[in-house]
């Protein structure tokens, strides 16, 4: 894995930053994907829910193994994948029994290393356990967030939580964000972080890039009318007039947008 620097010779590869990896450049396990119908973030209604998207490339999603219920059965790594539905690559497991199965590719995860998910086995990456036989330090990623629920927490490239502190039927994690959260202690969590954590230092180098991934531009709201935003209209070019707020009126700067650190009593 490593980042390559463009000369510039065109105004879009002056800034451009890409991520070279060395993986599987042959097609995905066609019983492992589906077709994906854009919806370009509209809703049944055909009313804009999610703005600035549409327009990406045509592709498939692989369906991804966030429950890890394949006990007691080892697995080889057979390759590492691509994936364009996430940030994170995906590793091709193909288990004794001759299933095959798409999970998270952890860091420092290579071809021909084997795993398991079981209740309680070795501390080494990429294996699934228990978050009661997982001991205090250790970094953890594919969290469930409730027992048998599926993998929802530390789940994008470079993330990972660890383990706090237990007690007797939950235990409490510390996410990248530093956010504690107390989990039932039958949870499932896969060990080690997520890898390709290069991704973040990815430049598009041009708006073309980003179209080709879904996003759409952003448009400011001082350069709209006033029916369209809070900061529309007035003669010439205008500052606003009021504190910076989001197209609905709420403030976007200058208060406390993320969940508080530790809330107690909190079992999820």
């Amino acid at each position: 894995m490593s980042l390559f620097h463009f000369k510039p010779t065109t105004p879009g590869l002056r800034n451009k930053i890409k991520l070279f990896n060395n993986l599987y450049k042959g097609n995905s396990i066609k019983k492992l994907c589906r077709n994906i119908i854009s919806k370009s973030g509209r809703n049944n209604e055909g009313r804009i829910t999610i703005r600035h998207k549409g327009g990406r490339l045509k592709r498939y999603y692989r369906f991804i193994d966030f429950f890890r219920n394949k006990l007691n059965i080892i697995g080889k790594v057979e390759r590492i994948e691509y994936d364009p539905n996430r940030n994170s690559n995906i590793s091709l497991i193909l288990y004794n029994d001759g299933e095959r199965r798409y999970i998270i590719s952890p860091k420092n995860i290579n071809i021909g290393d084997f795993i398991i998910s079981a209740n309680n086995s070795k501390i080494e990456i990429g294996n699934s356990l228990l978050l009661k036989n997982i001991p205090n330090g250790v970094k953890i990623h594919c969290i469930e967030k409730t027992p048998g629920g599926g993998a929802v927490f530390a789940r994008s490239a470079g993330s990972y939580a660890i383990v706090y502190s237990k007690s007797l039927n939950s235990v409490t994690i510390i996410l990248n964000s530093g956010t504690y959260k107390i989990l039932n202690y039958l949870c499932r969590a896969t060990v080690g972080e997520v890898g390709n954590i290069d991704y973040f230092n990815i430049k598009f180098g041009k708006a073309g890039s980003k179209r080709l991934l879904g996003i759409r531009p952003t448009v400011r709201g001082v350069a709209m009318n006033p029916v369209d935003h809070p900061h529309g209209g007035g003669e010439g070019k205008t500052s606003g007039g009021r504190d910076p707020v989001s197209p609905w009126g709420k403030l976007s700067k200058s208060f406390k947008k993320n969940a508080p650190l530790f809330k107690k009593n909190t079992i999820l």
